[in-house]
């Protein structure tokens, strides 16, 4: 028997299993879709930072999820023996005017009391950055040292392999076991706003592409609001659009086209690189746009870990160990902007 089962295997539940298991719990993981079924099955992986200005709890539990990310990743990978595609190898931003320039120097500033000196967010010339970087008009990128990626199905596919190696399960049914964690996404955000008869949340639709061109040591790079990020497997995913109107959620059309104009408009370089991929699907976002955490509103004795659009990979190692907080131990530290009375 089970003394947690998680229903969803996308970061979010995975992550929560793991914390578990790492605190003694006897975890289940089902899904039937699989892992990395759902939004987290994507391609894009870039986990930024919130800007280091107007701190908050938000940026705080984003802060300390990024922290962590580097040992817990490391860890997943020793007990999966696959590669999880993690790397903090930061993120460049090119600079347009001298108004953008001093306000990264004024966050500059603000980073080296927020990031506690555990990261940098510095603005730089082109002879401090290596590799393809757009243009910038002023000569002048913002590099960080907090942002990493990953490669998002990857990193499910490991984060799953490491708990069965650990001794849970991953499974496609099965029946609830313990307490039960409810991490399925869009299908739980619909399942809300229908029985409260409101919006609690919403599906957002997102388009990426994937394309060969080896980066796989270079800086993901934010420029003509495209994230382009490399992938340790010499892939570079381009991403991404949000979309809270469409009709058909896995159909990828033109504004992906626009999207990848975008991006070979600001590194030229990818303009000759195959596509290897084309994706879309559907993303949770929860009505207040934070992540949606805690006791399950519909569901006595469960709980739910939900809404992690845009910010899911970013934040699911500090996700998981909340959670397994508050199942196993009844240790509440989840902030309240992320209960799910905050989307109610």
């Amino acid at each position: 028997m089970a003394d947690v089962t998680v229903r969803g295997a996308g970061i979010f539940g995975l992550s929560v299993a793991w914390a578990c298991l790492e605190k003694g719990a006897r975890v289940r993981v089902i899904d039937p879709n699989g892992v990395g079924g759902g939004a987290s099955g994507g391609i894009v992986g870039a986990l930024a930072p919130h800007v280091p200005e107007n701190w908050n709890e938000k940026k705080e539990f984003q802060f300390q999820s990024l922290i962590a990310a580097e040992a817990f990743w490391e860890n997943v990978g020793n007990w999966a023996k696959l590669e999880t595609s993690y790397a903090r190898t930061g993120r460049v931003q090119p600079l347009a005017d001298e108004r953008a320039v001093a306000l990264a120097r004024a966050r500059a500033i603000s980073a080296k009391e927020l990031w506690r000196g555990q990261a940098e967010w510095q603005v730089v010339g082109r002879e401090a950055l290596s590799g393809p970087l757009p243009e910038s008009e002023t000569g002048l990128y913002v590099f960080d040292t907090l942002t990493a990626r990953m490669f998002p199905r990857q990193a499910c596919k490991a984060l799953a392999a490491a708990i069965v190696a650990r001794g849970g399960e991953v499974l496609l049914e099965g029946d609830d076991q313990g307490s039960v964690v409810w991490a399925s996404g869009v299908h739980d955000l619909e399942r809300l706003s229908a029985h409260f008869d409101k919006d609690v949340g919403n599906a957002v639709k997102g388009q990426g592409a994937l394309l060969r061109f080896d980066m796989r040591d270079g800086p993901q790079i934010f420029a003509n609001t495209v994230h382009m990020v490399p992938h340790w497997n010499g892939t570079v995913a381009i991403g991404s659009t949000s979309e809270r109107v469409f009709e058909h959620a896995s159909d990828t059309d033109a504004q992906l086209d626009l999207v990848l104009e975008k991006a070979c408009a600001a590194l030229p370089v990818l303009r000759e690189a195959e596509v290897l991929e084309r994706w879309a699907g559907l993303r949770p976002r929860a009505k207040s746009r934070a992540p949606m955490l805690g006791r399950h509103p519909l569901f006595e004795g469960a709980y739910i870990a939900n809404g992690g659009f845009k910010i899911g990979f970013g934040m699911g190692v500090e996700v998981g160990r909340v959670m397994a907080s508050l199942i196993l131990e009844e240790i509440d530290t989840i902030p309240a902007e992320f209960t799910p009375e905050a989307s109610l």
